[in-house]
């Protein structure tokens, strides 16, 4: 069963790059997360590699704006963040390799490892605003402890989107999750999606957007990080949705955004009906 899912990996990646007329793709690309027959379910290995790579020493609780997480609860945040670590090395290559595929600029490529402070911060809030919810289930809400974000210009937004998506579903990745918000009249503007790693069962998050709507978000950063606090009143927290709504209202919508969805799942003899690759610009 393993060698022929391996098989059917390289085949799907091998026809991909085929029709897309992007030349071969490494085969460590195309199928370098896949288990060895026999060996361990992902599950059981992100354990062992968790435990491995857990910073000895780090055995207190935490705290940070007026949030806290005991040390039982910590300990296990760290061994969620080592697991996400372990899910980069191999998630990461197959997003450059989509990229060069769909002509996107992968924007903050140093920071897609979500650092301590921020999933803690991010967990213990969660934990907050729903008493009794545990550390357990809080992470297992988490899809961006390792996370890309792809931009392309607003007249090849469309086509790159589909070209990126398809390419991650055809290789085997699970789409979990897919926000589209560009057909909203107020608030954020992009796509936000969410992949389930086959090698590793990690979930990490990736983000499409033109250089506008990039922008924007982080302009707005702060503002929606002021916004989530716990001590932030109501009061304030529709201030700061107002101006953030101005600001994504500045930014145009490209030709077919709006209708843009999760790619179904692709088998190796469907590549060649993905959509044509995006055209490079001519150079000046």
């Amino acid at each position: 069963m393993t060698n022929n899912r391996i098989a059917h990996r390289i085949a799907a990646a091998a026809a991909l790059a085929a029709a897309l007329s992007v030349g071969a793709v490494p085969t460590a690309l195309a199928d370098g997360r896949t288990a060895r027959p026999g060996a361990p379910s992902h599950h059981a290995y992100a354990d062992k590699v968790a435990k491995a790579e857990l910073p000895p020493g780090d055995e207190g609780g935490w705290q940070g704006d007026g949030l806290s997480l005991n040390a039982a609860d910590n300990k296990k945040v760290d061994r969620f963040l080592a697991r996400a670590r372990s899910a980069e090395r191999t998630v990461s290559p197959e997003m450059q390799a989509v990229a060069r595929i769909s002509h996107a600029n992968l924007i903050g490529f140093d920071h897609r490892l979500k650092s301590p402070d921020s999933l803690k911060r991010k967990v213990a809030t969660a934990m907050k605003e729903a008493p009794g919810q545990s550390v357990d289930t809080a992470l297992s809400r988490i899809s961006d402890s390792v996370r890309y974000t792809f931009q392309w210009p607003d007249g090849s937004y469309s086509r790159g989107v589909a070209i990126a998506s398809s390419a991650l579903a055809l290789w085997g990745n699970d789409s979990v999750k897919w926000s589209n918000t560009w057909g909203r009249k107020h608030g954020y503007k992009g796509i936000n999606s969410a992949w389930r790693d086959p090698g590793s069962g990690h979930v990490f998050e990736v983000q499409f957007h033109t250089p506008s709507s990039k922008w924007a978000q982080e302009a707005t950063h702060k503002l929606y990080e002021e916004q989530r606090l716990p001590s932030t009143s109501p009061e304030r927290a529709r201030e700061l949705q107002e101006q953030q709504d101005a600001i994504f209202a500045s930014v145009p919508v490209p030709d077919g955004a709006e209708q843009l969805g999760a790619p179904a799942q692709t088998r190796p003899t469907d590549a060649q009906t993905l959509p044509a690759s995006v055209d490079r610009p001519a150079a000046a």
